[in-house]
């Protein structure tokens, strides 16, 4: 069993950065692939990165390539996702996710998730 928090949304003027953060609590965290989606208001849950159990591989979409990274820390618990170049397109809540063994893009694969934290970006 896995529980996980988020934070670190906020409002943000396009171009701007946030670094969402998510704690996860128990002891095989290191266990778990990670990954980030987000849903804006009427539309599907999107995947946004995925990152590996040991932080080796990370994967993302072609819509934050290059301006979002995924990363982890086993050793606190903690997976990070660094928003920069932000768009108001980005502008959605965002969920942090974990299911055993390897990354996926698939929402339904994941197993877990935390509760979601806002993020707006303003043109």
């Amino acid at each position: 069993q896995v529980q996980l928090v988020e934070s670190g949304g906020g409002l943000v003027q396009a171009g701007g950065s946030l670094r969402l953060s998510c704690a996860a609590s128990g002891r095989t965290f290191n266990t778990y692939a990670t990954g980030w989606f987000r849903q804006a208001p009427g539309k599907e849950r999107d995947f946004v990165a995925a990152i590996s159990r040991s932080g080796s591989m990370t994967n993302y979409p072609d819509s934050v390539k290059g301006r979002f990274t995924i990363s982890r820390d086993n050793a606190k618990n903690t997976v990070y996702l660094q928003m920069n170049s932000l768009k108001p397109e980005d502008t959605a809540v965002y969920y942090c996710a974990a299911r055993r063994l390897t990354i996926s893009q698939a929402a339904a694969s994941y197993d877990y998730w935390g509760q979601g934290t806002q993020v707006t970006v303003s043109s």
